[in-house]
């Protein structure tokens, strides 16, 4: 079944930067973002929202499920990769979720060449994977804040006590 939402989700890296490349030439300012996105939840959301008002496109790069495990651990994804990105993109302001099975986005952020990448406060700019390049590009680097009481490993930690 293909919604609307369905179709902001890929998985080819030619298609994405092509599409990409069609928003820069109009004007848009496209933002980056990248995660896990496991159990998504009300900070997540925030968090999304707040990048996406940082530009005129939001692209979230969503670990595929394998690249989840080597980062997390076997017992993760709780939720697999098509039904995370499916609810990532059914967000409004959400504009592509694509994936990626590395254990990095550099290699996605080198193919679709954002104009802002974002990252979540607890990172620092310099150890931001991908700064370097989209800086080099023209482009900016910013963190955002992230919203206090809301871990998916806590939120995993508490139903375990249940």
């Amino acid at each position: 079944m293909s919604t609307k939402s369905s179709k902001k989700i890929l998985s080819d890296r030619n298609k994405a930067s092509k599409i990409v490349s069609d928003w820069k030439k109009a004007g848009d300012k496209v933002v980056f973002t990248n995660g896990c996105f496991d159990l998504i939840h009300a900070g997540h959301v925030e968090y999304l929202e707040k990048a996406s008002e940082k530009g005129d496109k939001l692209i979230i790069g969503l670990n595929s499920d394998s690249s989840v495990r080597n980062i997390k651990g076997k017992e993760r994804p709780i939720v697999n990769q098509d039904a995370r990105a499916r609810v990532l993109a059914a967000l409004g302001f959400v504009d592509m979720v694509i994936f990626f099975e590395e254990d990095t986005p550099l290699e996605l952020i080198m193919a679709l060449k954002p104009t802002t990448l974002i990252k979540g406060a607890d990172y620092n700019i310099s150890n931001i994977v991908g700064a370097d390049f989209v800086i080099e590009k023209g482009g900016t680097v910013e963190t955002i804040d992230l919203v206090e009481g809301f871990s998916t490993t806590n939120i995993i930690e508490k139903i375990k006590r249940l």
